[in-house]
């Protein structure tokens, strides 16, 4: 699964994240961002997330900071792959703040108590799949796995207590199609 992984992981994620991004604009695009601490080598290491409305994770990215300027650069990066949301909900970290003061865009920030929950219940499987890898050696390694989990996961991932049965199903059987329509290029 590894060496699948690492061949061809990063082709499929940027294939699949371009096709869902792409449809992915509604009227009010509202963003959740949050950082989860993560161990490499026993040395803490962050993973800042982008969450759109729907659930769907837009970005990831690993630092060795959690800082004003961390937070700059993951902002930028995902503004410029993604373009502007209308709304960013963040928690009251203060990088976050200064961070989209730099950017001109303070005005758009939301810290409501519980407003995050949907950016901090996306770390749920992420967190998961760490446990069941055994934690990670190289902010390198970490970056991809990031990356491509989020992709492979908004791919698969339907609420399943928002549709019918005959519904989920016939959906997941669309994203299986995909995915196996990607892997054979």
């Amino acid at each position: 699964m590894r060496f699948w992984w690492h061949r061809f992981g990063p082709l499929f994620a940027a294939e699949i994240r371009k096709r869902r991004v792409s449809g992915m604009r509604s009227s009010r695009w509202r963003w959740h961002l949050d950082e989860v601490f993560v161990k490499i080598n026993g040395e803490t290491h962050y993973l800042w997330r982008a969450v759109d409305h729907e659930g769907e994770v837009l970005e990831s990215f690993v630092t060795k900071t959690r800082d004003r300027k961390a937070a700059l650069k993951f902002l930028k990066k995902s503004l410029k792959r993604h373009g502007a949301a209308d709304e960013i909900v963040t928690d009251r970290l203060r990088s976050y703040g200064a961070a989209l003061r730099d950017l001109g865009i303070r005005e758009r920030q939301e810290t409501s108590r519980w407003a995050n929950n949907r950016a901090e219940n996306s770390h749920q499987p992420f967190r998961r799949r760490e446990r069941a890898m055994l934690c990670f050696r190289r902010m390198r390694t970490l970056q991809k796995f990031a990356s491509v989990h989020a992709s492979v996961s908004n791919h698969f991932n339907q609420e399943r207590s928002l549709s019918s049965r005959n519904i989920f199903k016939a959906n997941r059987a669309a994203a299986l199609a995909e995915w196996r329509e990607l892997g054979a290029v």
